[in-house]
């Protein structure tokens, strides 16, 4: 079926130009809800990397508008990310409302820059706009897309910027500029002077955001203040979808956390994917057929509900099942809670032999006073203070408990060389992201790791694990990689992952680090270990840290030095967001 080629001239004379799909053998003029997306890739795309076609959803009874937005596909204006997006949205919507064959209700869907649209056109507030399905979103641009931890997410950032900039110079005619993204963007320039500010990228691109976010590190900056979506007030329906190796799933969860505070209806699902496709396989790992994204079958449920007020079964069902629906890896398949918290949170502890990067550490369950655990760290109820008022024995202050660790004797050092960082391997920062074998990676002497003994019994981990350990280092400034990984008999494949980056400190000074972890869900099966894998870089998915103390996202390439890094002991806890 061919669409209907539709404009909307806004008030500053920009065309935005969009493609409208009805339903076959159905009159023109019959009124049917709207069905809304907004994107930045060319029109015809429309997500089909991750969603049915448009005809599909038309079939469904829906006027389905794929729009251009400004300055992208064959939209006229200038394309500045996110600048437009909230007044443009608004327009659009109470434009589609009125549509010949519209019935005035309004839905919208869509993930990554399709989700942002959502919410920015909800800024609006119209009244056409009944409900939204926003996926994978970086709902807090600094903290849930650009940065993590403090750290510049390099790879994916760089990557879409190259993207987005290939699209500009094939839209003005400029081939050889083109032609030179398209190839930066295969192949990354990763070996410039400054290696996270790209020769090529700046000659060819000079105003893409790219930059605006290299030089607006910190969060509080009015820059990112002035970009999020002002949503005070708004209260809508919203199917919230996420997945576990998805970089922006901090952003989903942000989101669904606020929209809760709500009254209207939120339901939240995860699966086992990366930022795209969304199907059975995340990196080398295949999930089943059951994996494979059910989202388009769930959202035209949600709209039914929603939209058309049907109240069949499955319209009832779409509204009323569990708020949250995940994909359990390596168990069940899709499961549902009504609130995250359903178990006590799991507590390991760890401390320092002096060859864990050698032979490896041990992970062991804490239990509170003197019961069976770790006996190197402990869990007391008690408040004890902390590290700076204390002394010895230390403290760790977590929200549930406080951990006191004993002396460790030698703690456990690994040495950081720039000229052969540990790389990234899948995760949710990666590309490609996913699950993989890191029994290689886990081999490398610049890589600690602390594995459980088999477990006798199934354990089953969701939600968010945060570390928290006291270290010290030769450099001022270092960073720390965390990955989470299940033990088998076919390799080590990583659950999830978290990066912190810690600022200009003394050389050798003892302190204490809380790297907080991508959220998961995963069964272990009897006889299979949880391990716990650090490391001082994760390359390119983050800039090196040069350790001089130096921005490392305007630091040389030649100022690198080698730092060293000793782990003396630490706690690992699962909560639930």
């Amino acid at each position: 079926m061919n669409p209907i080629p539709l404009s909307l001239t806004l008030a500053d004379g920009v065309r935005l130009d969009a493609d409208c799909y009805r339903p076959r053998h159905r009159p023109l003029d019959e009124p049917l809800p709207v069905l809304l997306m907004r994107q930045p890739y060319g029109r015809a795309i429309a997500s089909t990397v991750v969603y049915g076609h448009p005809t599909w959803y038309a079939a469904q009874g829906y006027m389905v508008v794929i729009q251009d937005v400004r300055g992208r596909g064959t939209s006229t204006g200038e394309f500045r990310l996110f600048a437009h997006e909230a007044a443009d949205g608004a327009a659009t919507v109470d434009w589609v409302a009125q549509l010949p064959g519209s019935n005035g209700r309004v839905g919208m869907y869509g993930f990554s820059y399709q989700a942002m649209t959502q919410l920015y056109a909800a800024a609006g507030r119209s009244p056409a706009l009944m409900t939204l399905c926003p996926a994978m979103v970086g709902y807090d641009l600094h903290q849930d897309w650009a940065y993590e931890g403090g750290a510049f997410l390099w790879q994916s950032n760089l990557g879409w910027a190259l993207q987005l900039a290939a699209e500009t110079a094939r839209r003005r005619g400029d081939e050889a500029a083109f032609l030179a993204l398209v190839q930066d963007a295969q192949a990354l320039p990763l070996g410039d002077r400054v290696p996270v500010q790209p020769d090529r990228l700046r000659q060819l691109a000079p105003d893409s955001f790219y930059w605006d976010w290299l030089n607006h590190p910190d969060p509080r900056d009015t820059y990112w203040q002035a970009l999020k979506p002002d949503l005070a007030g708004v209260d809508l329906p919203m199917l919230h979808v996420g997945g576990w190796f998805d970089p922006y799933l901090r952003g989903t969860l942000r989101l669904y956390r606020e929209a809760q505070r709500g009254r209207s209806p939120q339901q939240l699902w995860i699966g086992p994917w990366g930022h795209l496709p969304w199907g059975r396989r995340a990196g080398s790992v295949d999930f089943g057929p059951t994996a494979i994204s059910p989202l388009d079958r769930v959202q035209v449920q949600w709209f039914n509900r929603i939209l058309k007020g049907e109240t069949t079964p499955d319209a009832v069902e779409a509204i009323q099942a569990a708020p949250v629906q995940w994909f359990e890896m390596g168990g069940q398949g899709w499961r549902q809670s009504h609130l995250w918290e359903e178990d006590p949170p799991l507590q390991y502890g760890f401390r320092g032999t002096g060859l864990g990067s050698m032979v490896g550490g041990e992970l062991r369950p804490l239990k509170s006073g003197n019961g069976e655990g770790c006996p190197e760290v402990q869990v007391t109820p008690e408040t004890q203070g902390t590290p700076e008022t204390q002394g010895k024995p230390e403290v760790y202050v977590t929200p549930e408990v406080q951990v006191t660790a004993k002396e460790t004797g030698v703690p456990d050092v690994i040495v950081h060389d720039p000229w052969r960082p540990v790389p990234a391997l899948g995760g949710h920062a990666a590309v490609p992201s996913g699950s993989f074998d890191r029994s290689a990676l886990d081999d490398r002497a610049d890589v600690l790791t602390y594995t459980t003994a088999p477990l006798d019994r199934e354990l089953v981990i969701w939600g968010e694990a945060v570390l928290r350990l006291w270290c010290w280092s030769s450099a001022v400034s270092f960073d720390l990689c965390g990955v989470l990984s299940v033990v088998r008999r076919d390799g080590v494949f990583n659950i999830c992952q978290g990066y912190q980056r810690l600022g200009i400190g003394e050389p050798g000074q003892r302190r204490s680090l809380r790297l907080q972890f991508q959220a998961t869900g995963q069964r272990l099966r009897l006889g299979e270990q949880l391990r716990l894998s650090l490391s001082g870089a994760c390359f390119p998915a983050y800039a090196v840290n040069p350790g001089t103390g130096e921005n490392p996202d305007a630091a040389p390439r030649l100022s690198a030095q080698v730092i060293t890094i000793a782990i003396e002991a630490g706690t690992l806890a699962f909560h639930w967001p």
